[in-house]
């Protein structure tokens, strides 16, 4: 399928080809033609097989830039995620003449953003749930013209407790608003929330063993205990010739011990956690995404939604005890159906997750072989 068969406006048309979409991922072609329609859609799907140009484009195609009003409100769980899929927003639509975006976060000044809507009013709204809720209640962004209502990681939302916000901002919403809702996974809360404000969902479920853990090879290391695995890591960065990798660790304090000791061992790394406030983070990922860093080492903030392209590895330098972990994680790598590797440092308490981790997604992880500096 090409993108001409969604017989899309040209303008649109034009910012998606710019973009580099070149065609559309399988869930694109399912989720973009029911969106368009005006059908309320579940997408469940891993990070990299393409929801967020599915509601992007969806979402611009219904909207009438000649009107000056807001017709889209797009909510994610974290200022990192907003702010990635504002900025793909803007580029997808950048050939639509008059386009208005506007991205709503916490820690920001809130008479700014009241100011900005009442005085350019955005056609497209990304925003985390709880300014989003803010900015309605001060009613300086008017909802009476929005067309659709999409949640991204909704599921992670749900989790991270913006369950009552979700449901206020539901309030304020017309009650024939479409719904798209995008998430890795359906826990039981989402199905509420489908049941209660969705209309006979259109539901595109692509199996966790069809997302793109085919593109990734999956190894692991063994280790004797965890004092070894800073001294394995320091091997593979001495044969392996890698772009760029995210290491993933368990706590914000390990991310800090081994940021400093690989920086004194002269590595260029950077690294992203929970504690940094937002300016650090973004900072630290707009570094790592343009090459100043080759290695990023994250406590998990990264796991979901931060899309880096030119990441062939990732290395669990601490594995994970949650499916959904482990597949966001290792889903950094190999996007968009590039090849990709991930290398799992495992203990003798890591060996039991890891067998039921491959039972549960129909996967093999290997030993590393010897010659793994051909992997690359």
């Amino acid at each position: 399928m090409s993108w001409e068969s969604f017989k899309l406006n040209e303008d649109l048309a034009r910012g998606i080809y710019r973009f580099g979409f070149e065609q559309p991922t399988p869930i694109q072609e399912k989720a973009i033609p029911s969106i368009i329609e005006g059908r309320d859609v579940i997408g469940q799907g891993q990070s990299g097989t393409g929801k967020t140009g599915s509601f992007t484009i969806g979402a611009l195609q219904r909207i009438d830039v000649s009107s000056k009003t807001t017709q889209a409100l797009i909510l994610a769980p974290t200022f990192e995620l907003v702010k990635q899929i504002s900025t793909v927003v803007s580029a997808i639509g950048s050939a639509m003449d008059g386009l208005v975006v506007k991205t709503l976060v916490g820690g920001t000044s809130v008479s700014d953003d009241s100011a900005d809507l009442r005085n350019n009013c955005p056609h497209v709204v990304v925003g985390t749930a709880g300014r989003v809720y803010d900015m309605i209640r001060r009613r300086s962004l008017l909802t009476d013209k929005i067309r659709i209502f999409v949640l991204d990681e909704a599921d992670e939302m749900l989790s991270k407790g913006f369950k009552d916000q979700m449901y206020d901002i539901f309030k304020f919403l017309s009650d024939n608003v479409q719904v798209a809702l995008f998430s890795a996974t359906m826990p039981d809360e989402m199905l509420v929330l489908s049941e209660k404000f969705m209309r006979d969902p259109v539901r595109i479920v692509m199996k966790a063993e069809e997302l793109t853990l085919e593109c990734i090879q999956q190894y692991y290391v063994a280790m004797n205990d965890d004092q070894s695995k800073y001294d394995a890591l320091k091997d593979l960065f001495a044969f392996l010739q890698l772009s760029q990798c995210i290491i993933y660790v368990s706590t914000v304090k390990r991310v800090e011990d081994l940021y400093k000791t690989m920086m004194a061992d002269g590595f260029p790394v950077c690294c992203i956690h929970s504690s940094m406030d937002k300016s650090e983070r973004d900072k630290s990922l707009q570094s790592f995404r343009k090459g100043a860093y080759r290695v990023m080492i994250s406590s998990g903030v990264t796991a979901r939604g931060i899309d880096v392209q030119q990441v062939s590895t990732v290395i669990n330098f601490d594995m994970t005890r949650s499916y959904e972990t482990y597949l966001h994680a290792i889903g950094r790598s190999g996007r968009f159906g590039r090849k990709g590797l991930a290398i799992n440092f495992v203990t003798k308490h890591d060996i039991d997750f890891m067998r039921r981790l491959e039972k549960h997604y129909n996967i093999s992880i290997d030993e590393l072989p010897a010659n793994f500096d051909k992997l690359i």
